[in-house]
């Protein structure tokens, strides 16, 4: 089930529109699952490096490693 959970996390997240997720977001891909089984397949795509986070400082959030370098991303808001 995680490797399907997983995928179907990855496939969701390719299919938005927006670059960043909030962790809500991504539960949407996998409905079937409980949160906290959801919040297990998302924390070993972060360390598989198919996610990786972004944060604002309060908030964090959930993206593709090709989607940019972050820290480049975080220079040009300030």
């Amino acid at each position: 089930m995680n490797e399907e959970a997983k995928d179907k996390i990855i496939e969701y997240v390719k299919q938005q529109k927006k670059s960043k997720l909030y962790f809500n977001d991504l539960c949407k891909a996998v409905p079937e699952i409980k949160m906290m089984q959801a919040k297990k397949v998302v924390n070993e795509l972060i360390s598989e490096g198919k996610l990786k986070y972004w944060s604002s400082g309060s908030t964090t959030m959930y993206m593709l490693p090709s989607e940019g370098d972050v820290a480049k991303e975080e220079e040009g808001m300030n």
